[in-house]
């Protein structure tokens, strides 16, 4: 239980340590340093959608042979329709930007800031959720080992990720501690993300090859509709591309290591 404990808080405590810099950072975060950590971000991700939810999702259907690729085909599409909606349906604000998207609605901009967080963390909680989910009731191919390697490289991820949103928030204007606590915040639905889908494991384990599959397309979804446009507009894209390679092949080693 307290691996578990530990497990669900590391992506927080990650968010926390990032959203901290501004108590270090006097100036507003370079736009080189924004996209190599967006890069960065973005790799992770990638990473971890393949080797630790995608390939397991398939290894659990093996015994299907050739279609076994199915339900990660399936939840794989799923997840990415899911965000799709949520994307168009929820009023957000990407930082760096004044118009807003989705429904139309009179929210604050720091309201809207939250929310566009909200989208972009709520797949890595269902992640972390799912495998942890999965390693406590035995499934096959998912290890608490692995689990952990999930929870250590979405934390390592929302390093970067606090920073991005907490920095912003101080170059608006706001004070240092209310930077942070909206950047930690942001990272407050992954537990509850996680929680909630351990509390349904029992009803998930059955399809737990297509929730893999299912967190595995919203966390791409994130990717290629905000991370890798934010990090490749404009100049120093080459150092978003950096970012995200090493970023790739960290989450990569850690799930194949600890795994």
């Amino acid at each position: 239980m307290t691996t578990l404990i530990i497990g669900l808080l590391i992506p927080l405590f990650g968010t926390m340590f990032g959203s901290a810099f501004v108590f270090f950072i006097k100036d507003e975060m370079s736009v080189q340093l924004q996209k190599s950590l967006l890069g960065f971000a973005s790799g992770v991700m990638v990473a971890a959608s393949v080797w630790s939810l995608l390939i397991p999702s398939m290894e659990m259907e093996v015994y299907n042979g050739k279609w076994n690729v199915m339900p990660a085909a399936i939840g794989f599409l799923l997840g990415m329709l899911f965000l799709l909606l949520i994307d168009e349906l929820t009023p957000h604000l990407h930082i760096g930007t004044d118009k807003p998207e989705g429904m139309k609605s009179h929210l604050s901009k720091t309201a809207m800031l939250a929310l566009a967080v909200t989208i972009h963390n709520l797949p890595e909680g269902m992640a972390v959720g799912i495998v942890f989910a999965g390693a406590e009731n035995g499934a096959t191919h998912i290890s608490i080992a692995s689990a952990a390697a999930v929870s250590l490289g979405i934390a390592i991820q929302n390093i970067p990720e606090g920073a991005i949103i907490s920095m912003p928030m101080r170059a608006a204007g706001n004070s240092r501690w209310r930077s942070f606590l909206i950047g930690s915040l942001s990272g407050a639905v992954e537990p509850i993300g996680a929680v909630a889908v351990i509390l349904l494991a029992s009803l998930l384990l059955p399809v737990l090859p297509y929730m893999l599959a299912f967190a595995a397309g919203a966390m791409f979804y994130v990717v290629v509709e905000e991370l890798i446009p934010e990090a490749s507009n404009g100049q120093h894209s080459n150092l978003s591309t950096i970012g995200f390679a090493i970023g790739f092949v960290l989450m990569m080693v850690l799930d194949v290591v600890m795994g």
